[in-house]
């Protein structure tokens, strides 16, 4: 763990799992997920979560973002034990620490850009002017100023999920989840995605993203295989270099 440690920018790791465990009861059965999982994520890191489907990476994502419970064991998110909170307080917790990108993008249709970059900061009492003004300085930083009143029908694939980064990035959260990030993409469109994660990594962002396809985990400094609700390798790599 000692590599891990030196990774990092902080005293503790931004994220500190030890022995969770996540079960699900389903009728009469108990099916579990995870099965003591082990991890330390430091502060900058570009980690992406592999394994077949059903090994329990997307079930791991969702509990380090707070959408899910663990079952068992102790999860730390800078340095606070979110398993802890209420569903309140986990909703007010995940509005300032987590930005989450999905594989649908999961836009409001009737929004434009720029109201759905807006969207996060509803939560707060932040003004309207200085939500706009925030949802413009995402949206710049994704490429997509110059789109910000067109609607997500009016936008590629590939800008609909530029969006969804602004929208995931608004709230300056400590840590940035994509689960599947360039799964509806073309290889084309994807390696662009990739090349902004890796340019918001370099720019200091903590991303943890689940992807089954190597050529993408190729472009993190960490690759964690789940297999089977347990860590099967955890391997440190130079990422692949992206186009700007």
């Amino acid at each position: 763990m000692g590599t891990q440690q030196q990774a990092g920018h902080g005293m503790f790791p931004l994220v500190e799992i030890r022995g969770l465990k996540k079960a699900y009861v389903r009728g009469k059965q108990v099916v579990e997920v995870l099965h003591g999982i082990n991890l330390e994520i430091p502060e900058g890191d570009f980690v992406a979560l592999m394994g077949p489907s059903g090994s329990g990476k997307t079930t791991l994502l969702n509990l380090i973002g707070g959408l899910d419970s663990p079952t068992g064991g102790v999860l730390k998110v800078g340095g606070d034990r979110i398993e802890e909170h209420t569903s309140d307080e986990l909703a007010a917790w995940r509005a300032a620490t987590v930005g989450f990108i999905f594989q649908s993008y999961n836009l409001m249709p009737v929004l434009s850009a720029q109201k759905n970059v807006e969207l996060p900061l509803l939560l707060t009492d932040m003004s309207a002017s200085e939500r706009a003004r925030r949802a413009s300085v995402a949206l710049q930083l994704v490429g997509l100023d110059e789109r910000a009143s067109h609607k997500p029908n009016e936008l590629s694939g590939g800008q609909r999920q530029r969006v969804a980064i602004a929208r995931a990035l608004v709230n300056n959260p400590s840590i940035l989840l994509a689960d599947e990030p360039t799964g509806n993409l073309d290889s084309k469109t994807g390696e662009e995605i990739m090349a902004l994660f890796a340019r918001l990594h370099d720019g200091g962002n903590t991303i943890v993203l689940v992807t089954h396809e190597a050529d993408v985990a190729s472009h993190a400094q960490r690759s964690i295989h789940i297999r089977d609700g347990r860590v099967e390798k955890d391997v440190r790599s130079e990422p692949a270099l992206v186009k700007a």
